[in-house]
């Protein structure tokens, strides 16, 4: 007879193995970036993507972050990743702080007509990029933001307020009425309630919202190549263009090296933040 302790043995190892298959598989390609950049481009057109380097070196690290440290004249990613994150920073806590002032007002205060004014913010949320792009560019010259990083900021701002109002409002709309209604008795006005007993208690829902935007505002490409200068390019356009610029011998240690630098801040962000990130949405942010 089987020990019941063994019974299950097979079964999960041959899980186990599947799952470690699938890791392999999806972090290969970093895996290949990450031992790629710390190669001399000598060694990568010898061949052997999948060998660690032999001869290790942080020169297109150096390189593709400021090539001005390495002596070359042409501009590296670093006050592009500036523009990046001043870009993130403020389009986030504005688009945040707008979405749960949104979702209070269409959660808490109803009105005449909230089911629709919520409809039409949510109908926002399936509008293409591409629709958007003239009117914006209109709108961004005549305030004179057009080649900004505010410009940008208030891109990101309107196109991401429609999510952040979903999550809030879903997210408020569970929150208890009696405890809105005893703090109203009590004297508390619009802002009292938001600040003190809403706000304070919406931590799972802040966490989804930011990271949610955070991650569609850093990735950004179509935004930033249509709305921005040769100044205040973010991350994502300059390194297409390091990438691009490139002539004859393709120097792919760099590529590799500035692709992982624009990819570092959301691999950051959800390494350690993730779980909160699906407390989140167990919590209620993105029910309804």
């Amino acid at each position: 007879m089987v020990d019941p302790r063994y019974s299950n043995l097979l079964p999960r190892t041959l899980l186990y193995l599947v799952l470690a298959l699938f890791v392999a598989f999806y972090l290969m390609p970093l895996y290949v970036m990450l031992a790629n950049s710390f190669k001399p481009l000598a060694e990568i057109r010898a061949g052997g993507l999948l060998s660690p380097p032999e001869d290790w070196t942080v020169t297109p690290w150096l390189a593709a972050w400021s090539s001005a440290a390495i002596g070359v004249e042409a501009t590296g990613l670093k006050p592009y990743f500036l523009n990046s994150v001043w870009m993130v920073i403020a389009a986030v806590a504005i688009s945040t702080l707008l979405g749960a002032l949104n979702g209070y007002v269409l959660s808490k205060w109803r009105f005449h007509g909230a089911g629709l004014c919520f409809g039409l913010m949510l109908f926002a949320c399936f509008i293409p990029f591409q629709i958007v792009l003239i009117p914006m560019a209109q709108i961004l010259g005549m305030l004179g933001l057009a080649g900004t990083v505010s410009g940008l900021v208030l891109v990101h701002v309107i196109y991401g307020l429609s999510f952040t109002t979903l999550f809030f409002r879903n997210y408020y709309a569970s929150f208890p009425d009696d405890l809105v209604r005893a703090a109203l008795i009590d004297g508390a006005g619009f802002f009292t309630l938001f600040g003190r007993i809403l706000l304070p208690n919406s931590g799972p829902v802040i966490v989804v919202t930011v990271i949610w935007q955070f991650t569609n505002i850093w990735n950004d490409f179509l935004f930033g190549v249509s709305f921005a200068d040769a100044d205040s390019q973010p991350l994502t356009v300059a390194l297409n263009n390091l990438v691009n610029s490139s002539t004859g011998v393709k120097e792919y240690n760099v590529h590799f090296a500035g692709a992982i630098l624009a990819a570092f801040p959301t691999l950051l962000v959800y390494v350690l933040a993730g779980r909160y990130f699906v407390r989140g949405l167990l919590s209620g942010a993105v029910k309804g």
